[in-house]
């Protein structure tokens, strides 16, 4: 009998598939992870983006919580797009009642169009509760700046946010550049000793990026959940996360998904 670690994404579908927990599982299978899901929403949504959404009744949350964590061992979770307080209330019990060795929180706030995807009070909920149970948080700039109050337009302004942020109760902060418009990719991260480390890459120009943060996070979940430290799995994630852009596959007309099949071990 193999032994292979299991984890959890707590998040939406993406009926098109490139993001979401359809990103979240295709990852945790290329880095050879046991995937569970808890469904916190549904999206009727496509390259081009979201139409319609349909969040998962709170009781029907705690109850894939309850299926899930009473019979699968799981190791680390991460959470995605929560949708609204009642779902965000639901995913904090739940993780309350029962505790991962490592969670990763993908605070999802902002729609890449620049729409605000949680109310205010959800998002207050987040800082106050779910943030201080999690390993490791990765929002982009634009949700960082939305948990901190204030404008992330320089590295001061990066550091300030990121120690922010570790005040708010987790461990570690790794807030994404992708979203900026500059020529280098930087993502920077702040570790629970108080390091600071900049992993920095060239912009790939393409419009088929979609599922990147959550590619990000999941594949940072799968590698805790397999006993690495954070400094050991980030240059492994920016070099696969550049190869399911660069090595680009052709779906859909809008802005388009990245190729999970790639395999960047050898």
């Amino acid at each position: 009998m193999i032994e292979v670690p299991q984890v959890v994404t707590i998040a939406g579908i993406d009926s098109s598939g490139g993001a979401g927990i359809n990103a979240d599982t295709k990852t945790f299978h290329n880095q050879k992870v046991y995937a569970a899901t808890i469904v916190t929403g549904l999206t009727a949504q496509n390259t081009y983006g979201v139409q319609n959404i349909a969040p998962s009744h709170p009781e029907f949350i705690l109850s894939q919580f309850d299926s899930v964590f009473s019979d699968l061992e799981i190791s680390a979770a991460k959470t995605g797009a929560l949708f609204g307080k009642a779902q965000v209330e639901a995913v904090i019990e739940g993780l309350k009642k029962y505790k991962v060795n490592h969670l990763i929180v993908d605070p999802v706030m902002i729609a890449k169009g620049g729409a605000r995807l949680l109310s205010n009070d959800a998002i207050e909920l987040i800082k106050k509760e779910l943030l201080p149970l999690a390993e490791v948080i990765i929002p982009n700039i634009e949700e960082a700046e939305v948990m901190v109050g204030y404008k992330i337009e320089n590295r001061q302004a990066l550091i300030c946010a990121l120690k922010n942020l570790q005040r708010m109760g987790a461990k570690n902060v790794l807030i994404k550049g992708g979203h900026t418009d500059s020529e280098v990719v930087s993502d920077v991260l702040l570790t629970g000793d108080g390091k600071i480390s900049h992993y920095d890459s060239k912009r790939i120009m393409t419009s088929r990026t979609h599922g990147t943060g959550d590619t990000l996070s999941s594949y940072i979940t799968a590698h805790l959940a397999q006993g690495e430290t954070l400094i050991e799995i980030m240059p492994k994630a920016k070099a696969f996360i550049l190869a399911t852009i660069k090595e680009t596959i052709h779906v859909g007309h809008g802005h388009g998904p990245l190729n999970h099949w790639v395999n960047t071990d050898e």
